[in-house]
């Protein structure tokens, strides 16, 4: 296998600026990526990220669903095309099925599926007016299997955009365009360090004590999704489209016995 198998992908990974986003935009520049553009929330981290790559970045928010449409049209721009598109951002704001507000929900549906639906269609757009293919992988989550009790939202949302990556897949194929997922198991990020101190009183050592409990002895790591990202969207996936792995060392479905 060639070590620059993304040599011609121009890229946009939305939520490249941390985390497994910018994990995966590391590992596209490492394989030869030659143009690449990162989308976030935070200008100074997302030009901090984009000067390390040798990438541009262009700040956007998923909850505005026309800004991401638009995201897609300056990238493009900038780029000359958009031959590959990550949808790494999402919202994991807690609610259960008891204390979820309608006003939650819809944000969490904005955010988690409603934006990257539409990011993907002007993606598919673009590409089929400039006669080209593009290949596309959304980041899920395996709780879009079921989910915990206190993820009722970000669950549905994550089961709607694992819906959307196998309709679009369907739908684009005559055009050579691929979508494909990951559903990603419990992850060693900042943004889950963030989370486990701000919902569940996690200390310096929560990290230590959640690995020392894994069958494997450590939680997902992002630099090891990301090289399945960098597969997909390369041409040495080839004809793989529709595809939902689960990447995890649970088994969904599985009991002890």
């Amino acid at each position: 296998m060639s070590d620059t198998p993304n040599a011609d992908t121009r890229a946009l990974v939305i939520g490249g600026t941390q985390g497994l986003g910018l994990a995966i935009a590391e590992r596209l520049r490492a394989e030869g990526c030659s143009h690449l553009v990162l989308a976030g929330r935070d200008p100074d981290r997302g030009a901090a990220a984009a000067r390390a790559l040798g990438a541009e970045f262009m700040a956007a928010d998923l909850v505005d669903t026309a800004g991401i449409v638009a995201l897609v049209d300056r990238a493009a721009h900038s780029m000359g095309r958009i031959d590959a598109l990550v949808n790494a951002a999402a919202s994991t704001d807690r609610g259960s099925i008891l204390d979820t507000t309608p006003e939650a929900w819809d944000r969490m549906m904005t955010v988690n599926a409603r934006s990257p639906f539409f990011a993907i269609q002007r993606v598919a757009q673009l590409a089929r007016e400039g006669g080209h293919g593009a290949s596309i992988v959304n980041i899920l989550s395996m709780s879009a299997h079921c989910g915990q009790p206190f993820l009722a939202p970000y669950s549905a949302s994550k089961a709607a955009l694992s819906n959307i990556t196998r309709n679009a897949a369907n739908a684009l194929r005559g055009d050579r365009i691929r979508v494909n997922g990951i559903n990603c198991g419990w992850m060693d990020t900042p943004g889950e360090d963030a989370i486990q101190r701000k919902y569940h009183g996690g200390g310096d050592d929560w990290l230590a004590k959640a690995e020392a409990k894994q069958p494997f002895g450590m939680l997902v790591k992002p630099a090891q999704v990301a090289r399945l990202a960098a597969f997909m969207l390369s041409p040495v996936s080839g004809v793989m489209t529709g595809a939902l792995v689960d990447f995890d060392q649970n088994v969904a479905g599985a009991y002890q016995q």
